[in-house]
């Protein structure tokens, strides 16, 4: 359902990872189509709420339109007298206020969707991360309520979906599957723009895979991204829940790693659901 108002737009965009203005009518002088403090949200495609509509609205819109084109985090303010050139009638003028929000979201694919991602993805929702929880039984995924920034994407194929990621999508691998997992694994290796490919699963499995995959050809480089067991080895136990909070300690180290410093691969024995 789309936002009635500015608020809930904001909420929507910022769980979305979607840029957005928020534009207040910061002061008015005269008249004008609505009093100071009002506000609306502004998006490439939508807008939410309004100030006013007519001329004045319309060169708000196409201002901010062209800010969030400029890929920029940034605030200004302008001025716009409500006659001549805005085709309005008020005599009035206003001091628009842009606040516009291009923050980068990090977008994460969770492949699976048993125990430990049911347990998992609600976690990870609650951060700066834009999610698309893919696995190919629609029953596991289809009618259960997620937040804005999940995404459930049902494939029979679901290795296939890695040729519709964004590049730099972080990968979890977390299917029920090992064969599964491998043509996963070997697809986001082939994409060579993933750098961060997390599979769940033992120590054994993860050097078993390792050796398949160099003897069909996969250089050391290519493989460098694979992360196996994924999880953060300080946290111990293998219910769900607690596989999935260290898996979740894992992506929040990354969040907050410099772009700069990789993070190193965190090894913990964990049983494959």
């Amino acid at each position: 359902m789309k936002p009635q108002h500015w608020f809930d737009a904001v909420s929507a965009c910022q769980q979305r990872g979607e840029r957005y203005a928020l534009v207040t009518v910061l002061s008015v002088a005269g008249s004008a189509p609505r009093d100071a403090g009002t506000k609306m949200v502004i998006t490439g495609a939508e807008t939410f709420d309004t100030i006013g509509g007519g001329h004045l609205e319309y060169a708000v819109t196409k201002a901010a339109r062209e800010y969030l084109a400029s890929g920029s985090t940034l605030t200004t303010i302008t001025d716009y007298p409500l006659s001549g050139k805005l085709g309005q009638c008020c005599g009035g003028a206003v001091k628009i206020l842009y606040e516009v929000f291009c923050n980068h979201v990090q977008h994460l694919a969770v492949f699976g969707a048993g125990h430990v991602a049911q347990s998992l993805v609600p976690i990870l929702a609650q951060l700066p991360l834009q999610i698309h929880w893919i696995d190919s039984r629609p029953e596991l995924l289809e009618g259960t309520e997620v937040p804005a920034n999940v995404r459930h994407v049902v494939d029979d194929e679901p290795e296939y979906v890695c040729s519709t990621l964004p590049e730099n999508t972080w990968l979890l691998i977390l299917t029920h599957n090992h064969q599964l997992d491998f043509a996963i694994v070997e697809k986001a290796l082939q994409a060579r723009h993933f750098p961060f490919v997390g599979m769940i699963g033992s120590d054994t499995k993860a050097r078993r895979f390792n050796t398949r995959l160099a003897r069909k050809g996969y250089s050391e480089e290519q493989r460098a991204c694979l992360v196996s067991p994924v999880g953060d080895t300080r946290i111990t136990g293998k219910r769900p829940v607690e596989v999935a909070i260290s898996i979740s300690a894992q992506i929040v180290q990354r969040l907050h790693a410099p772009e700069t410093t990789p993070v190193a691969p965190i090894s913990k024995e964990l049983q494959n659901v």
